[in-house]
């Protein structure tokens, strides 16, 4: 099973997830994107672990912030949680900004990702942002961001049984509400 949890910023979707993890499963891989670069984020995922740990959910942390289809590939437990989405998307983002055609190679991770997803036998929750929600970024590369952001999440959300949207901490799961369109006949 694949699960999709968005939401904005401290809406809830981390919280939601390990909880969600913890009543699939007796443990789980926690799949950290995250690279910390200063104080601030160093609190911010002090936190997230310590959450974890005082939990009673046996979890085992894997910190890898570009190679998310090789983990999945090799993980072996039967419940993962890859926290967070929109940070691995950065991470390339920033990694490609000079090059020609960033989006172009961008977009093969993210299909890279959700062919990996399609053939994984066990159940993985994965923890992305809703970021298009506000004002349009002032930067090319805050664009950039933004519009990545949005096509990974519809992307994943395709593949994904189910998608939960977390506003203030309550998750509402939106592929089973989805509207559907008549087929049409050729």
């Amino acid at each position: 099973m694949i699960a999709l949890i968005t939401g904005g910023a401290r809406s809830g979707k981390s919280r939601f997830a390990e909880r969600y993890a913890a009543a699939l499963g007796a443990s789980g891989l926690y799949l950290a994107t995250s690279e910390v670069f200063d104080a601030e984020m160093r609190k911010r995922v002090d936190r997230h672990r310590e959450r974890r740990e005082n939990s009673g959910f046996a979890w085992e942390t894997v910190e890898e912030p570009f190679d998310l289809s090789g983990v999945l590939a090799a993980a072996g437990h039967p419940v993962i949680l890859v926290d967070c989405l929109t940070l691995w998307l950065s991470n390339w983002l920033l990694r490609y900004e000079n090059e020609e055609d960033p989006e172009t190679l961008i977009w093969s991770r993210i299909e890279e990702l959700t062919a990996t997803l399609c053939g994984h036998a066990g159940t993985v929750l994965l923890v992305s942002n809703e970021v298009g929600d506000g004002v349009v970024p002032e930067t090319k590369l805050g664009r950039q961001y933004r519009d990545l952001s949005g096509w990974m999440n519809q992307r994943v959300a395709e593949v994904s049984d189910q998608v939960f949207r977390v506003t203030a901490g309550i998750p509402v799961e939106l592929k089973s509400l989805a509207f559907r369109l008549p087929e049409r006949e050729v």
